[in-house]
């Protein structure tokens, strides 16, 4: 029976996995795994992560003296462990490289149709007994060109279903989907789709090519009055360029659902506490950005999702069995 140690846990990971297996023995520890909990990581076979947890190679140096050998995250996104560590001290590493992408997709869908249509500011209003349609003038979605960066599962969801509300949709990947061209999305080079875009959407994982891919330069390309939408990973985005943008009025509006510094931030309750993060604090006050915290993956159907495959990437490391989840070292260029 394996060991494993589970960080960054909420009381939803609890439920979720607590009960789910009786080959495995789970802890649930609350606090991040970092350089300062490797303590914590004593008497494990595993550790059970999630996207804020800092797996560099010091962490895992230590946790591989203290008898780690799996690291199995609760996400897809692995640019968070540095990978070349890990396969010099022999620790696998395995993820959920899928579930429900829709469920993400469909969040952006739900960041773009709120400010498009204002609808947060006229729940709010009606709340208040207020009635009144003064500034509340939004702009329909069918007919403007969408941009999508990176057409994986999630951006090709949210193409299928962009195209269903009669958007014109343009994309850049540098691997075009075949699929997605038969459903009439229009691969362009970087510059075209940054231009010619009423709204931006950023489907694509984080790596040293992707970082800050929304900068200064970048929204400088963009339509004056655009929007910009992620919920990929925070560090796609200069949040300081993007403050100068909305400032000067080029950028029309924001929606994120992840923050380059949200792990001080995120799936805490700081409603008591002074948040001492400028970035945020600012983005907060503008009236045309809507923040979400990192919930765009939090469907019920999700969770389950990444609760099989979790488990089955436990079971396939207690049997040493291959696995098609299994990341390599080879998927980074600088290892």
């Amino acid at each position: 029976m394996s060991k494993i140690a589970f960080f960054s846990t909420q009381v939803y990971d609890r439920k979720l996995f607590e009960n789910a297996s009786d080959k495995h023995d789970f802890e649930f520890f609350e606090t991040r795994l970092r350089a300062q909990t490797i303590n914590l990581t004593n008497g494990y076979d595993g550790v059970c992560v999630f996207v804020n947890d800092k797996l560099e190679e010091d962490v895992i140096r230590g946790i591989s003296e203290n008898g780690v050998k799996l690291i199995a995250l609760r996400c897809a996104g692995f640019n968070n462990v540095d990978l070349k560590a890990a396969n010099n001290y022999n620790v696998r590493v395995l993820r959920v490289p899928a579930y429900s992408p829709e469920a993400v997709a469909e969040h952006a869908l739900a960041l773009m149709m709120t400010l498009a249509r204002k609808t947060h500011k006229a729940y709010n209003r009606v709340r208040d007994s207020n009635f009144s349609l003064v500034n509340l003038t939004g702009f329909t979605i069918h007919g403007k060109t969408i941009g999508i960066i990176g057409t994986g599962q999630i951006g090709q969801a949210f193409c299928r279903i962009l195209s269903g509300m009669g958007a014109k949709i343009v994309a850049y990947d540098k691997y075009p989907s075949d699929a997605m061209k038969k459903l009439d999305v229009d691969y362009k080079d970087m510059d075209e789709v940054l231009h010619e875009s009423d709204i931006i959407s950023l489907h694509c994982p984080l790596t040293p090519e992707t970082h800050h891919i929304i900068n200064e330069k970048n929204l400088g390309k963009m339509k004056k009055g655009a929007m910009l939408i992620n919920t990929s990973r925070g560090k796609l985005v200069d949040t300081l360029s993007v403050i100068d943008a909305l400032k000067s009025e080029h950028l029309g509006s924001l929606a994120i659902d992840v923050y380059e510094e949200e792990e001080k931030l995120f799936f805490r309750d700081l409603s008591e506490k002074i948040i001492r993060d400028d970035q945020i604090s600012r983005l907060m006050i503008f009236p045309n950005v809507l923040i979400t915290a990192h919930q765009g993956f939090f469907t019920q159907e999700s969770l389950n999702q990444i609760k099989e495959t979790t488990i089955k990437n436990f079971d396939d490391f207690e049997n040493g069995n291959e696995s098609k989840n299994e990341v390599s070292c080879e998927l980074i260029k600088d290892c």
